[in-house]
């Protein structure tokens, strides 16, 4: 598999695992600090072959994809599990095995910039117990892997199934095939 988009990672040992996966270039953002440098490089990559951010599924992960998402509309995220990331203690992408790689890049999710047209309301996410309840962590967790969107807490559920422009008859197919694991 080659890819025409540019893949953003922490590190040279990330790096690696991807181009055991699949050709691709990367940029490495080394550390959540991203320097102006680093954005405005990604901003130019975007424009010419697009971007896809593949950060560890962590706390300084999420931080760099969030940087990025505010600093360059429009790029494309790639999601591990948790458990596809892990060796021992240690989560990251360089952990994860090439079939689990190609999958997440596979299904690469765009973010939207546009308001969209249909937004799954806090509410409903009370109602399914994805917030607020108990077992509501490992809820989302299962989502978020049914839908491709990553781990997420009650706020990045909500923003990231806005961003992704999850439509209220995919999310119920996803519920639905929630009910039928647990």
């Amino acid at each position: 598999m080659i890819l025409k988009e540019v893949v953003v990672v922490e590190g040279r040992d990330d790096t690696v695992a991807i181009q055991r996966a699949v050709r691709a270039d990367t940029i490495e953002t080394r550390g959540s600090a991203l320097s102006p440098e680093v954005i405005e490089q990604i901003k130019q990559i975007q424009k010419i072959r697009g971007i896809i951010v593949f950060t560890d599924p962590d706390y300084p992960g999420e931080r760099i994809r969030k940087i990025i998402s505010q600093e360059v509309p429009g790029v494309k995220h790639a999601f591990l599990t948790r458990d596809e990331a892990r060796k021992n203690k240690n989560i990251g992408v360089e952990n994860a095995k090439p079939e689990a790689i190609i999958k997440a890049l596979q299904a690469a999710k765009t973010e939207w910039i546009e308001e969209p047209e249909e937004i799954i309301s806090l509410e409903r996410l009370l109602h399914e117990g994805l917030i607020g309840g108990a077992g509501s962590k490992e809820r989302r967790t299962e989502l978020g892997n049914i839908l491709g969107i990553g781990y997420t807490n009650a706020k990045q559920l909500h923003k990231r199934l806005k961003m992704f422009q999850i439509s209220n008859e995919t999310f119920t197919g996803a519920m639905k095939m929630l009910r039928e694991k647990e």
